[in-house]
């Protein structure tokens, strides 16, 4: 595995991949790899010849409230596993490469709409930082396919739709979401939870099970089963901020005629903001 920290040596190495007529999957990492991320690994080797992943802790995504210095850093264990699983190349560019005239005059990408809801209106500004990087590392990478987890659903959704505006030629591919035995999703934020803390998380996916259950019954009304979900949370001892039923495409409310769904939900853990989500497609008989 080759450790690029240079953009000049990665288009060099892309170049010469093109030239062989390789074609390149790239995953976009923060790093503090976990079970999660080698399954992104792991599609993108099914999906080219070539894999690229990047670490790159994004200071452009991180709000004012946000501990950005507090993001764990764990290159040496992600570089050992990134290894073993036969990824090409590790992209490990530093913060005045990606950003040489500060976060101030940089210019941005944001994707209007999508990127106000939900995790977008509790940090503002957040996905405009995504949108930015993740547009950035494809001009660098220059992939042909990327993969991005499906637990982080609204930042998918958010890419899939600037890939789309922007007419990049990339195909964005979602990998479903690793889960703990106990159904809690895998993610690096589960490192700050206590045991006890863990283990009430895991009300997240229980919740959102039995949400499935009454929306596939078509018994109750879509605002009663959140408002059930998001007292059950609370009852667990998590602190709901949002639990909510969307069309899975535009992340609108859904209506009663979608038939793609997607149930999202964020809730603290204490001072730990935990995010999930279950996709539902209804039958249309």
């Amino acid at each position: 595995m080759q450790f690029i920290e240079s953009l000049n040596t990665l288009r060099e190495l892309r170049q010469t991949w093109r030239g062989a007529a390789h074609t390149v999957a790239f995953v976009p990492t923060m790093g503090n790899l976990h079970d999660g991320h080698m399954d992104l690994v792991k599609q993108a080797k099914k999906l080219a010849d070539k894999v690229v992943v990047s670490i790159f802790v994004n200071p452009m995504q991180f709000g004012a409230n946000e501990d950005l210095d507090a993001y764990p850093r764990t290159l040496d264990a992600d570089r050992n596993k990134l290894e073993a699983e036969g990824v090409d190349a590790l992209f490990f560019p530093a913060v005045d490469d990606v950003y040489p005239r500060g976060l101030s005059e940089q210019t941005f990408v944001e994707v209007p709409g999508i990127s106000d809801l939900l995790c977008g209106a509790s940090r503002p500004g957040h996905f405009r930082g995504v949108a930015t990087i993740v547009c950035k590392l494809f001009n660098m990478v220059q992939p042909d396919v990327a993969c991005f987890g499906e637990k982080d659903f609204q930042q998918l959704q958010v890419i899939r739709t600037m890939v789309e505006d922007l007419s990049m030629p990339i195909n964005i591919v979602g990998v479903p979401t690793r889960r703990q035995e106990d159904g809690l999703a895998m993610s690096s934020r589960n490192g700050y939870l206590s045991a006890e803390q863990r283990t009430t998380a895991t009300q997240i996916y229980a919740a959102m099970q039995q949400m499935r259950k009454a929306i596939c019954a078509r018994q109750d009304s879509y605002a009663d089963i959140e408002r059930i979900a998001s007292q059950s949370l609370m009852s667990a001892g998590l602190k709901p901020e949002y639990v909510t039923i969307r069309n899975a495409r535009n992340l609108q409310p859904a209506q009663a005629d979608d038939h793609q769904l997607v149930i999202l939900m964020a809730a603290f853990m204490g001072t730990t903001r935990l995010i999930d989500n279950m996709q539902i497609t209804l039958d249309q008989a």
